[in-house]
């Protein structure tokens, strides 16, 4: 004899596979769940991990925050650091130039001359190098910035041909200023542009930041800016990166009126806000997907109640109660729910899992790049699983499921024997 409850028992004998309509409708429900939870994972996973990695390369190439003085290079900058380093939170300050330069490759008897408009950020290695992970990110060369030194990104070196040890001329905007000044003066002024040497290649793994950035020394940045002792600003790296809204409070407070303090958050607050939005805005959406199903349980619950009014009849006149009777269709319910959120699950990690490999065959099958780094920002999908998310959403789906079948136990358990048995 079954030690089941008499409720469960029942509930698994009328889920007993046959060649019915409700058979069928019931496993649509479970192949809805399945399907719907697995998406909501996938993509949940994915809008998280690109989050969590774009935050990872925010932090490690940009500084936490970033003090400048409004409109106006910064001259006392040895003196403003020092005031900033003494906060408890902060790790390091160091001066920084950065602002757009023409960039043209040396051309060769074979080899062409290519010319870009990156971005050049003069920065102090020995300082900076403590907090930042940009040192760490080499693929190739040193981090040497000593003389007329330079490191490159990965896709800019990629798109211009460069490797460790080529040559380049820099202009930067004061130079072709000058020029601009003295083509209108007529006047017969050279200024050639500054050559530089390739010493280091880097990588990230975010395509801004690898094609956009070329690294010199602040000493050189200042050269080719006409700065003298002044900087563009001081780079501030923090011990803890999340508290950078109450350390620029701090700053603005301990500086006063004159200066500008923004923090890697401000700098990226577009594209951070836009993930939380959009990731909040893909749940909710998806889990219609699973509301469907559950509307499928409802329908197979309630198609299955009218097939089994002898037998409800028969269980009432025997005796079964109403919550009896309720709980028996309420658990077949329970137990499409929890088949269809466990295939879900295991579904939607296996493919959180393979997903780069899957997404390599697609490209392969296309013969397209189905994730481009130029516009999605990393060479591969990111993926993260969160816990507590995929909690939610398994959670959330079995509730849902569980709900479909109410109205149908709830129709069941309030039929009379007399009125079942009627026409028997």
């Amino acid at each position: 004899m079954s030690r089941l409850p008499f409720e469960l028992f029942l509930a698994l004998r009328y889920l007993r596979p046959k060649r019915t309509f409700v058979s069928v409708i019931t496993l649509i429900s479970v192949i809805g769940v399945a399907l719907g939870v697995a998406v909501l994972i996938i993509v949940i996973s994915v809008m998280s991990g690109y989050d969590h990695d774009l935050r990872e390369q925010i932090i490690g190439f940009r500084p936490h925050l970033s003090v400048y003085q409004f409109d106006h290079t910064l001259r006392d900058y040895a003196a403003v650091a020092e005031r900033i380093a003494k906060m408890e939170n902060v790790r390091t300050v160091s001066p920084f130039v950065l602002g757009p330069v023409l960039l043209q490759t040396q051309g060769g008897t074979n080899r062409p001359s290519y010319q870009d408009v990156p971005m050049l950020r003069g920065m102090d290695p020995d300082e900076e190098g403590k907090a930042s992970q940009l040192t760490n990110r080499l693929i190739a060369g040193t981090f040497d910035l000593s003389g007329r030194g330079m490191v490159v990104g990965s896709d800019l070196a990629s798109r211009l041909h460069l490797q460790v040890g080529d040559s380049v001329s820099i202009y930067s905007s004061p130079m072709i200023e000058k020029i601009r000044q003295s083509y209108e003066h007529k006047e017969d002024t050279v200024i050639p542009p500054v050559d530089y040497e390739i010493r280091g290649i880097y990588d990230t793994g975010y395509y801004e930041y690898d094609s956009r950035f070329i690294i010199a020394s602040i000493e050189s940045a200042q050269d080719l800016y006409d700065l003298d002792d002044a900087v563009h600003g001081l780079t501030v790296m923090l011990k803890n990166p999340e508290q950078a809204a109450a350390a620029k409070t701090q700053i603005m407070r301990l500086l006063g009126p004159g200066y500008e303090v923004q923090t890697w958050m401000d700098q990226d607050a577009a594209i951070l806000n836009a993930l939380v939005v959009e990731k909040s805005m893909m749940f909710y959406l998806l889990f219609f997907i699973v509301l469907v199903a559950a509307l499928c349980i409802l329908s197979a619950q309630i198609t299955f109640v009218v097939q089994k009014t002898r037998e409800i009849g028969m269980l009432k006149a025997l005796g079964a109660s109403h919550l009896q009777i309720s709980g028996i269709f309420l658990a077949q319910s329970a137990i499409i729910g929890v088949i269809g959120v466990a295939a879900g699950l295991a579904l939607g990690l296996l493919a959180v899992t393979y997903r780069n490999p899957f997404l390599h065959t697609m490209n392969q099958l296309t013969g397209r790049d189905l994730f481009p780094a130029s516009v999605y920002g990393f060479g591969g999908l990111p993926a993260l699983i969160v816990p507590h998310d995929v909690m939610v959403i398994c959670l959330g789906s079995f509730i849902l499921c569980l709900l479909g079948g109410v109205l149908p136990a709830f129709r069941a358990g309030r039929l009379k024997p007399v009125e079942a048995l009627r026409y028997e």
